[in-house]
């Protein structure tokens, strides 16, 4: 096990590596003057300066080769340039947003992984039954709504005519306690912040805005999850392995359990992987139609903006995670599957 994550690991710094130089043959395609964003933490400079002095000065007009290793380095240093849909510096603003990303990723991931496997065994369990076909619709529906239809129907349904699910991040009266000198900061996700500080009024108000992009993407990843384990379990259930298993007189909780959903988890531990991959690399859909200011909301406002550091810094922040998430899938692989050890 121990040898197997050590070869994964060995690969990690040349993924990172890769996504570095990708990153930085977009810079490439900027001009001298666009890429200055991508190096100055305070636009004022560009108004005060000449800016033929300050491509020198950052060596602008050096060969590729010297400009990659500065921005190497800068990069090693947290200096990703200066946001200005953040108002700030573009690493600051990453770790400032990504906390929001991370919180709706961590309340939505429990439930489309757990229940999208255990719906997902008992549709494939109940195979052409009555249980079945109700599931597959279920799924069929889920993974056909785009998010943002899905989104705007919970929006309309929940919010507009029920009042339940109102968008944004807090209500204004929470929003002025959380901004308030007396509330710690501590892990940067509201409602877990809001334990922490033992107020249960603004954990329940966090937790209420959270609950329309929760319903939303849990609907339509679930439902893909669904169909990923009733394919794979169905499979499974056809083996010889399995047959014999029963043959031998063990119980069919025992057959299921052991023998059969554990070698069906590989395929869903990789599409579970990206999804949470996805999740984690921010929503921007999802995001948007909530008003969540969230990881996906920014790099879809850099973006409308021409925001360059923004947009680089969130994509190597994402090529990051998605390595990492990748990572984690590969190692997953041998906890579930024992002969991947052996491979």
């Amino acid at each position: 096990m121990v040898f197997y994550i050590l070869r994964r690991l060995l690969f990690l710094p040349l993924a990172l590596f890769g996504v570095s130089l990708l990153v930085f043959t977009m810079i490439g395609f900027l001009s001298p003057y666009q890429r200055l964003a991508t190096f100055i933490n305070n636009p004022e400079r560009l108004k005060g300066e000449n800016v033929d002095k300050l491509i020198s000065q950052y060596g602008l007009d050096d060969p590729i080769f010297i400009q990659y290793l500065r921005w190497l380095k800068n990069v090693f240093r947290g200096n990703l340039g200066w946001s200005y849909v953040g108002k700030g510096p573009v690493f600051e603003v990453i770790l400032e947003r990504f906390p929001y990303t991370l919180e709706l990723t961590i309340f939505s991931v429990i439930p489309i992984i757990f229940l999208g496997i255990s719906l997902g065994v008992i549709s494939a369990l109940h195979h052409n039954r009555v249980v079945d076909h109700a599931l597959r619709i279920f799924a069929v529906v889920g993974w056909s709504f785009p998010d943002f239809v899905f989104g705007l129907m919970v929006l309309m349904v929940f919010y507009s005519a029920l009042g339940w699910f109102p968008p944004g991040n807090l209500s204004i009266w929470a929003e002025t306690v959380v901004k308030s000198p007396v509330f710690r900061h501590i892990t940067g996700m509201l409602t877990f912040d809001a334990l922490l500080n033992g107020r249960l009024d603004i954990f329940w108000d966090a937790l209420r805005h959270l609950l329309g992009p929760i319903f939303t993407l849990t609907y339509v990843e679930l439902a893909f999850i669904l169909r990923i384990t009733r394919s794979s379990m169905l499979e499974v259930l056809q083996r010889d392995y399995v047959r014999t298993a029963r043959a031998k007189g063990l119980s069919e909780k025992v057959v299921i359990n052991k023998h059969a959903r554990r070698n069906a988890l590989i395929p869903v531990a990789t599409v579970s992987g990206q999804t949470v991959v996805g999740l984690l690399a921010g929503t921007v859909i999802v995001e948007t139609i909530f008003n969540r200011t969230g990881l996906g909301s920014f790099m879809a406002l850099a973006a409308q903006q021409l925001d360059y550091a923004s947009i680089m810094g969130g994509t190597l922040f994402f090529g990051l995670i998605l390595i990492l998430g990748n990572l984690c899938v590969d190692v997953s692989y041998a906890f579930i599957d024992p002969r991947v050890r052996l491979e």
